[in-house]
């Protein structure tokens, strides 16, 4: 049912079924639909509507279009061009339920810094600025098996750790769970379908749950992979490459956050992961400790 591709960094390069991050975009709809319609039947308190507009359908939009980015360039192979503004449109959802929203800051509290006040630019600018960068981020940190499925789990626990609205993260993050052990595995890809798809998901939670500071410091290693990869991209005109000798992967350059950790240092995949892992972790538990002092 799903196109093979053959992953790189396993011998024989052995061909594996990609794109299965639309399994994660059609259960997480029909999740966040369930809690839509079973808190509209029966009243149990697990979605938040405000003047009508619904987070758990709001959130359940977003998803649908950042699953269907990702399929358009897994089967067209887009340019970044495209790529980098096409976030812009599922940021529509959310601006609309920002302004319904009148609880919701339009503010961003830094720590020994002070409140920063956007107003309404907040709504107009800042927030298809957050889905947009933080959903090609996401989808720049990958290639190895478990790194765009980990990475992302750990953000999100972080968000959900301090949300009172984890209820709608609950069901994405357990089937997302079930992708990334077979993707560790190495028996799946979930494609940009699923970088896509969970970058957007990632986004579009941290401005519902108004966790802006917390998902700022969570994705600073993000932020710092997809900076180097740009900067070589436009001033060196190379990109990143890991060379692969059979069982560990090295690299002579630093053009990304791989690259980097790997620079004249051979390791695993797997330990490479666990790295990245640890680091995207530690980025995680500082943001939710800056979101709360703020």
């Amino acid at each position: 049912m799903f196109p093979k591709v053959p992953d790189q960094h396993k011998v024989g390069r052995p061909l594996i079924p990609n794109g299965l991050g639309v399994l994660f975009v059609l259960t997480t709809t029909v999740y966040l639909f369930s809690i839509y319609f079973s808190n509209k039947v029966f009243n149990l308190g697990l979605d938040t509507s405000v003047n009508g507009v619904s987070a758990a359908l709001t959130l359940a939009v977003c998803i649908l279009f950042g699953g269907f980015m990702g399929l358009l360039d897994d089967f067209m192979d887009l340019k970044w061009r495209y790529k980098a503004f096409m976030p812009l449109i599922a940021a529509l959802p959310l601006m609309y339920y920002a302004l319904e929203n009148p609880a919701l800051r339009t503010s961003i509290s830094i720590p020994f810094i002070g409140t920063l006040q956007f107003g309404e630019a907040y709504i107009f600018l800042i927030i298809p600025l957050i889905v947009m960068v933080v959903t090609n981020a996401v989808n720049m940190l990958g290639g190895l098996n478990g790194l765009e499925t980990i990475c992302p789990a750990i953000v999100i626990v972080g968000l959900m750790a301090l949300s009172p609205t984890y209820i709608l993260m609950l069901g994405p993050l357990l089937f997302w769970l079930i992708l990334a052990y077979f993707n560790v595995k190495g028996k799946i890809f979930v494609g940009n379908s699923g970088s896509f798809a969970i970058g957007i998901t990632i986004a579009s939670f941290a401005v519902i749950s108004d966790l802006k500071i917390s998902l700022l410091v969570s994705l600073l290693p993000y932020i710092f992979n997809s900076v180097i990869i740009l900067l070589s991209i436009l001033f060196v005109r190379k990109k990143a490459q890991v060379t692969f000798d059979g069982q560990k992967l090295s690299s002579d350059n630093r053009r990304s956050l791989v690259t980097v950790i790997t620079y004249h240092r051979p390791l695993t995949e797997r330990k490479i992961v666990i790295i990245i892992s640890l680091i995207v972790g530690i980025f995680t538990l500082f943001g939710a400790l800056t979101q709360l002092l703020s």
